[in-house]
């Protein structure tokens, strides 16, 4: 067992960035594992939701178990096109199977689009939804012209994951 695995809470935090499609791509935006109409899509071996990837790569930290890249490499065909909230409901069996459950998770996303506000609260409802249950907030911040997700090259997501041991591991 590794150092500190029986205390009663552990945080971890998850960083994801894809770029855009090319203009003019058939790429749908998922984003907080929602379809974006009209906005330009992501590149990626899945669905490049940054929002649930981001998520995924906190929670996977926090209870100890590695990271996206281990748990859904690019070299499993499987995994081609997978949703985020795919990703988010296996990622969230396997905290419990760790002996965790999920306290909450925060998510920011940096860019210039899509707006996040109108559908903040239907993010948070599918990310919760695919997490069964557990709190999410999502915020949303841009970069004021700098950097890739300023250009409008791409998206990033950044979570930060609390996990509290299980009664019953």
């Amino acid at each position: 067992m590794t150092a500190g695995a029986n205390v009663p809470f552990r945080v971890g935090n998850g960083v994801d960035v894809h770029a855009y499609a090319p203009e003019g791509s058939d790429r749908v935006l998922m984003l907080g594992c929602l379809e974006w109409p009209g906005e330009r899509g992501i590149e990626g071996h899945s669905d490049g939701d940054v929002a649930a990837h981001a998520a995924c790569n906190a929670l996977l930290s926090a209870a100890g178990l590695g990271d996206l890249g281990s748990v859904f490499g690019t070299d499993r065909p499987e995994m081609a096109g997978a949703s985020g909230g795919q990703m988010l409901d296996h990622v969230r069996r396997m905290v419990a199977e760790a002996g965790y459950g999920i306290g909450n998770v925060a998510v920011q996303l940096v860019g210039a689009r899509p707006r996040v506000g109108p559908r903040r609260a239907e993010m948070e409802a599918a990310m919760s939804s695919a997490l069964g249950g557990a709190p999410v907030s999502v915020s949303a911040a841009t970069t004021d012209g700098l950097g890739f997700t300023g250009r409008g090259e791409g998206l990033a997501g950044i979570a930060t994951a609390l996990v509290v041991r299980s009664a019953h591991p």
